[in-house]
């Protein structure tokens, strides 16, 4: 599939870009060191991407001052001593025929020190806590400077353009709304005074760097909260922008706190946010930049075709999968990377302070230390028993590197837990991981046995020299003294989840990890009253922007949730349960489904060891966790085998 209209050229200001695919602004919490200069470690990781063919890429979170550092790792344009630095990323990233540019940040109230700034001392909303400091008025003024030289670094640095954060709850976009912004002075309460800083950073740029500097524009096109700033003064300030020089606007949404969140999980709908950008394009003659969720190259042809939008940005995409442009451009879409929409590696980890990874790609931002896969000079023949995530992401690994795998599953499809783990509301996206990599398996030419028996005849048939055990789990089931003779229905989350229990209309869940969470909402779906028994968190193993969805779903579907719950008696028409908020009586429910995590599953182990074959546990098996922690050990056996 030919996709031409993602892949024309397109100019934006005095700036020709070779297509209109932007890789946006991420923090990713690497490549910069902590006196705040940049590494070979970013520049790898962006000039990858531009190799491939991204045409813009706008590397994320210059910070302008060091009140305004959203995150320690984070690039910083405040001093002139960081150009060096910046020009030698640049460099590796122009080589390769992208635009580079970089977006100019000061982090407000949700910076993550303790010296925080904003137009009003009103606290976050989430994530970061604690009362900022209320700017003054000679202040503002030196941070429009301050904004001007970080502009006028970045063009000695090499970079082909500046973007200026104003979205996301972030200082400019804190000035932007009324529920942030309570000031009583000219930079504040009508809407020409709440807008006039950011056209005022933006004119002050233009008149440093001169006319010709292409400098965009992010803002956002609403803020999802009352009293924020919405779409209808964001299609009022677009054609402002304009007047005052913007070369374009990247059009994007939400803060911390708000619904959806600003990187939204596989909860919410593709392009969630496209509506906004065409909705600003309507007002100005600029190119704009569509956002939100967007992961298919078709989709985002699709945009620019239908003239939603002029640029289409995709973020995760880009992490998940270095070479998007590449495949997307040559029609191999059937070998792109899907970003799944977890939010686990990327935003989890980065707003933890650690660095980004990805659950899809753990090559992530260790690209400069890996270089390109090399080919084993031993090779061997190694049998993979499991199908499941962690043994697809193996095998195909060891087949890359030339070994000879042979990929053995008990069950009659491959999948493992994400057969079922896809199965409840918004949870779909999972299945792509395995598609994904049943695809890449057959373009390998690695066939997989179902319904395989691991036996001694079928190990001395394949004579292996090393075997991975990546068998999964098996569901736990707690020692509660009167469980069995509660008169109780007893099921497990894979009993309902495969269909194999049809649990009646009122319903208890005992557990509140992953599993029991997303079934509690597969099972409310059916209008039934679902109860969840809780420890002291509920799915603590799935990301903040993933969790806030889900706990939102559950609280429309009117779910229960008591928590540090444990049941005191079972009757049989119900339980008695202690939680946080004292005694509860839940009467007339019939059915009580298990969810008590799993346990490892692994008996193939024995028999390797009994043949005096070399054998690696993998995976569930090994220990049941995230898939970002098994599709990264996955990784780490593949190289090393």
């Amino acid at each position: 599939m030919q996709l031409k209209h993602l892949f024309s050229p397109v100019r934006l200001g005095q700036m020709d870009v070779r297509n209109r695919l932007v890789m946006p602004p991420m923090s990713v919490n690497f490549g910069v060191d902590e006196q705040g200069f940049v590494t070979d470690q970013h520049a790898v990781y962006l000039a990858l991407r531009a190799k491939a063919g991204t045409g813009m890429i706008v590397m994320g979170g210059g910070t302008v001052h060091p009140d305004g550092l959203d995150l320690p790792r984070m690039p910083r344009v405040w001093d002139d001593c960081y150009i060096p630095g910046l020009r030698r990323l640049a460099t590796a990233v122009k080589r390769y025929g992208a635009r580079i540019g970089l977006q100019l940040l000061h982090g407000g109230r949700q910076a993550f020190h303790g010296r925080r700034v904003a137009p009003s001392p009103l606290p976050s909303l989430a994530v970061v806590k604690g009362v900022p400091r209320e700017l003054l008025r000679d202040e503002i003024q030196d941070l429009v400077v301050c904004h001007a030289e970080a502009a006028r670094r970045a063009r000695e640095a090499g970079f082909d353009f500046v973007e200026i954060h104003a979205a996301h709850g972030y200082l400019i976009s804190e000035f932007l709304a009324p529920n942030a912004n309570r000031r009583t002075d000219d930079y504040g309460g009508s809407f020409e005074n709440r807008t006039r800083f950011l056209l005022e950073i933006l004119s002050a740029i233009k008149r440093r760097c001169g006319g010709d500097y292409p400098v965009g524009v992010r803002y956002n096109g609403e803020d999802y909260l009352d009293d924020g700033w919405h779409l209808d003064e964001a299609v009022r300030l677009g054609p402002l922008l304009e007047a005052a020089g913007a070369d374009w606007l990247h059009v994007s949404a939400g803060v911390y706190g708000s619904l959806p969140v600003t990187i939204p999980s596989m909860y919410v709908p593709y392009g969630c946010f496209v509506h906004l950008a065409e909705a600003v394009k309507k007002a100005v003659s600029i190119p704009v930049i569509a956002v939100g969720r967007i992961k298919d190259p078709v989709m985002a042809d699709r945009l620019i075709a239908e003239g939603r939008a002029d640029l289409v940005a995709m973020g995760r995409p880009h992490l998940v999968d270095p070479e998007l442009a590449a495949k997307a451009s040559e029609g191999r879409l059937n070998e792109l990377r899907p970003c799944i929409g977890c939010c686990r590696g990327c935003i989890q980890s980065v707003l933890a302070l650690s660095e980004a990874t990805c659950v899809m790609n753990p090559e992530l931002g260790r690209e400069y230390r890996l270089g390109p896969l090399q080919q084993t000079d031993h090779p061997k023949t190694v049998l993979v028993v499991g199908a499941g995530p962690a043994g697809l992401a193996c095998t195909r690994l060891l087949a890359l590197r030339g070994h000879r795998v042979v990929l053995a599953e008990t069950q009659n499809q491959p999948g493992g837990a994400l057969i079922l783990a896809s199965k409840p509301p918004g949870r779909a996206e999972l299945w792509e991981m395995i598609e994904y990599h049943l695809a890449e398996l057959e373009r390998l030419g690695v066939a997989i046995r179902l319904h395989a028996a691991v036996d001694e005849s079928l190990v001395r048939e394949l004579k292996p020299d090393v075997a991975v055990v990546a068998s999964g789990a098996n569901p736990r089931m707690p020692q509660l003294e009167g469980l069995f003779e509660s008169g109780l229905e007893l099921s497990t989350v894979p009993d309902v989840l495969s269909g194999g229990v049809v649990p009646g209309s009122r319903v208890v869940v005992l557990g509140s990890d992953q599993a029991a969470m997303v079934t509690a909402d597969f099972l409310a779906q059916g209008r039934r009253q679902v109860a969840v028994l809780g420890g002291d968190h509920f799915a603590p193993e799935l990301a903040p922007n993933d969790r806030t969805s889900l706990r939102q779903r559950l609280s429309d579907a009117g779910v229960q949730l008591f928590k540090r719950a444990s049941i005191r008696e079972f009757r049989s028409d119900g339980v008695v349960i202690d939680h946080q908020g004292g005694r509860h009586t839940l009467t007339g429910f019939s059915d009580l489904v298990i969810a008590d995590g799993f346990r490892p599953e692994r008996s193939t182990v024995d028999l390797f060891r009994k043949l005096g074959i070399e054998v690696h546990v993998l995976g569930d098996a090994k220990s049941p966790r995230t898939l970002l922690e098994t599709t990264a050990e996955a990784d780490e056996l593949g190289r090393a085998l």
